[in-house]
């Protein structure tokens, strides 16, 4: 892989971890403004926009070799922030297109498809970046690219990734006037005895996205 490929990373490697910091704080920052709700409308647009963005800086660090912390064990970077918060907010603000199918390995066979939530993804991806980030912020920015780029293979990458699909399902669905079937019975919770999500999915992505953001269905 050239060089060009990496930004010239190997020339220059403070543009490329203040490059990745900055795309990842731009996720951050504008996922957190979304869940305060203030506008629902824009909101799975919003969503697919910084994911894809994130995705971006994730596909750099993924095509870049292995990075090496300047320390032997990680240091602590202090308490991890509270979510639960934010994850309640999103997925308020997301319901009834939270829950989606999904499948986490596509090259084990015969994996069934199983239910994910987008606001439990999202939260657990801001959890991985904001771990690195601390470490950024204290001036350790070996040790932040490091986990960036470990947590993207091991959790946040595919995680993002699924998220993105499901977010680009929904808006192609609504764009394209393919109402989606009855989502009968699809939730987190199956299993546990607890709601399951029976929810007409085509009327409401009609009139909770679709008229919200001007895209009417052909009559």
């Amino acid at each position: 892989m050239s060089d060009a490929t990496l930004h010239a990373t190997d020339h220059n490697p403070d543009d490329f971890a203040v490059q990745i910091a900055d795309q990842i704080e731009s996720f951050l920052v504008a996922v957190t403004e979304v869940a305060k709700g203030d506008e629902p409308e824009s909101a799975v647009p919003f969503l697919l926009l910084e994911v894809s963005q994130l995705l971006l800086a994730g596909g750099r660090l993924g095509a870049h070799e292995d990075i090496v912390p300047d320390e032997r064990y990680e240091p602590d970077p202090g308490p991890e922030p509270d979510v639960d918060e934010l994850r309640e907010n999103l997925a308020r603000l997301l319901d009834p297109i939270d829950v989606y199918s999904e499948v986490f390995d596509p090259y084990e066979p015969r994996k069934a498809p199983v239910p994910a939530r987008i606001s439990d993804d999202l939260t657990d991806v801001i959890t991985d970046l904001r771990h690195g980030m601390a470490h950024y912020r204290a001036g350790r920015t070996s040790e932040a690219l490091w986990w960036w780029q470990f947590s993207y293979f091991s959790n946040w990458g595919s995680t993002a990734s699924a998220s993105l699909r499901a977010l680009q399902s929904v808006l192609a669905h609504v764009r394209l006037n393919q109402p989606l079937a009855e989502l009968d019975g699809l939730d987190t919770d199956q299993g546990m005895g607890d709601d399951t999500l029976e929810i007409e999915a085509g009327r409401v992505m009609v009139e909770e996205i679709a008229e919200p953001l001007g895209l009417r269905p052909a009559k």
